[in-house]
């Protein structure tokens, strides 16, 4: 069985994959040509994928990406095959979770302000707008991997959590109560903050528009770490002129670069970070971790952990 990594990996962890298996052998392409003329009898892709691939792929049977997120590459042929995809969902929540808190406590303690400012003379009016959260309520839209964590972690601030999702989930014992997404603008008008931990798909794109900023309360901050497309990005741009919110946290934003004359960038209660709640020094051995696991379990025939739904998209 013929594996092609994609992705850049240190030898000792090519060498935990090889050895699962003496049945297994692994690529390592140079180059763009290499990658076209590797792929045609490629069984199991780790790492990279996208359409050209795909349509010089001739056997391939499973694609594990080392991103969280795929919406990048599910187009329509990909989507209706047979190919398995899995990625590094529910691995990367606890970074993603960091990220999320640090811009939390970046705005609530005048962090941002204090960074971008630069002087002793905002003291006063840092500290009249400063938070304390506890018995504050966190509202989070997508319960999976991130969301858990996000959720995880304001137990430590004593905080009610509420959360939407269009799946089934069994609520854990930080998050108070579960809705399906038809109560998404309950959410909005009980919470103090919204964080946004959910995938984008066609329904969650620019879910967050006029009429959702409208149901928020008017202190109420919007955190997003997950994808800038989610949110509609001239609608948060006006309900923050209006007031109708508090304020942004935002690791991703709805174009990316965000262009420097975006007004985002000026707002003393907007906290921009440039996609990088990602970042983490042992992301790699993590994704490396679990797709031996799910190598193991594709050779012997057992469901693989982390498997998107392609029509879905998560």
């Amino acid at each position: 069985m013929k594996i092609m990594i994609n992705s850049e990996i240190t030898s000792k962890q090519s060498q935990q994959i090889e050895a699962i298996s003496d049945s297994i052998r692994i690529v390592k392409p140079k180059n763009s040509e290499d990658t076209i003329r590797e792929i045609v009898d490629t069984d199991i892709v780790f790492g990279g994928f996208n359409r050209k691939l795909f349509e010089h792929a001739k056997q391939l049977k499973w694609v594990q990406v080392w991103a969280a997120g795929v919406d990048g590459i599910l187009f329509p042929e990909f989507v209706e095959s047979d190919v398995i995809l899995t990625s590094a969902k529910g691995f990367v929540g606890t970074h993603l979770a960091d990220q999320a808190w640090a811009l939390i406590l970046g705005i609530i303690r005048g962090i941002g302000r204090s960074a971008r400012e630069r002087t002793w003379d905002n003291k006063m009016s840092i500290r009249l707008a400063a938070w304390e959260l506890g018995e504050r309520t966190l509202g989070i839209v997508g319960l999976g991997g991130t969301g858990i964590e996000v959720a995880r972690r304001a137990q430590g601030f004593e905080m009610r959590v509420i959360a939407v999702d269009p799946e089934p989930i069994e609520a854990p014992t930080f998050v108070h109560e579960i809705w399906k997404m038809d109560r998404f603008h309950d959410l909005l008008v009980e919470s103090d903050i919204v964080c946004i931990c959910a995938p984008l798909t066609p329904e969650t794109e620019c879910m967050f528009d006029d009429t959702a900023f409208e149901k928020m309360q008017s202190h109420a901050l919007l955190i997003n770490v997950t994808r800038g497309k989610i949110v509609d990005g001239p609608a948060l741009i006006r309900a923050l002129d209006k007031g109708l919110i508090g304020g942004a946290g935002l690791d991703v934003t709805p174009e990316e670069p965000l262009p420097t004359d975006n007004p985002l960038w000026d707002m003393q209660n907007v906290i921009i970070t440039p996609h990088v709640a990602g970042g983490s020094p042992i992301r790699m051995d993590r994704t490396v971790a679990l797709f031996r696991d799910n190598l193991e379990r594709f050779l012997v025939g057992k469901p693989l952990l982390s498997v998107i739904d392609k029509r879905k998209g998560y």
